[in-house]
């Protein structure tokens, strides 16, 4: 599934081809109503956590989630055919995206959209993201560190392959229980400054020497020390963590 940086990336994206113009939207494969946006001015894109949301004028706003196979697909060139499968194209004058298998193509009304954001915690690539309730929400959670990152009710936007690697910079074993302030504090200056690059990047960057390497998530040796990765189900997901640089608390 795409983590925050590359939603991110996508809306930043999406946003500088597309906003002040005029869309013209379908729906190929025939499962969205495109009506209220097709001719309308796209106002702007944004991500919230793995959320998209496209603000179209006199509509409400479009939500997309990509879930596990969810895809865009960009022409540069409007009048390119979409495929059948195609959940909704986007084109303006210059650029067309194509949606293709999210698990979330739907207008949200007001009260959903407040709804969306209500349900999650703050995200740490977007500007108006509350550090100390970023801190105050991890720093409360009494169960184990790497479930509660995987929680977009604590911060939103956060996967397994950086709840891997965040937790190896910052020298914490995943099942570490109720971490409290300081720890919640470096996680998450870590996963401001993080996950800004793999924005950037288009992918996981832990190491900027290295942005093509991982400590230790889905590799079988620590890179830094070379000891055996261990690997177990956390928060229905695949944790990594090494036991030499995040010793078991």
């Amino acid at each position: 599934m795409p983590e925050g940086h590359l939603i991110h990336r996508y809306a930043r994206e999406q946003h500088a081809a597309l906003a002040g113009q005029v869309l013209a939207a379908s729906s190929p494969q025939g499962r969205l109503d495109v009506r209220p946006y097709d001719g309308r001015r796209l106002r702007a894109v944004e991500a919230h956590g793995k959320h998209l949301l496209y603000h179209v004028d006199d509509a409400p706003a479009l939500h997309v989630h990509l879930g596990m196979r969810g895809l865009f697909l960009r022409h540069d060139d409007p009048t390119v055919p979409p495929r059948t499968g195609v959940r909704l194209r986007l084109a303006g004058a210059g650029v067309a995206y194509d949606l293709i298998a999210p698990i979330r193509c739907e207008p949200l009304p007001d009260d959903g959209e407040r709804a969306l954001r209500a349900s999650l915690g703050p995200d740490p690539l977007r500007a108006d993201a509350d550090f100390e309730e970023a801190v105050r929400r991890l720093g409360a959670t009494r169960g184990a560190v790497g479930a509660a990152l995987l929680d977009q009710a604590v911060w939103a936007g956060l996967g397994n392959a950086w709840r891997a690697e965040l937790l190896f910079l910052a020298g914490l074993d995943p099942d570490t229980r109720a971490v409290g302030a300081a720890p919640a504090r470096l996680l998450w200056e870590l996963a401001v400054g993080y996950l800004a690059l793999g924005r950037d990047a288009g992918q996981v960057v832990s190491d900027p020497a290295a942005p093509d390497e991982r400590w230790v998530y889905k590799r079988p040796a620590c890179r830094r020390c070379g000891a055996p990765v261990r690997t177990w189900q956390l928060g229905g997901r695949t944790a990594y963590a090494c036991p030499v640089d995040q010793p078991a608390a």
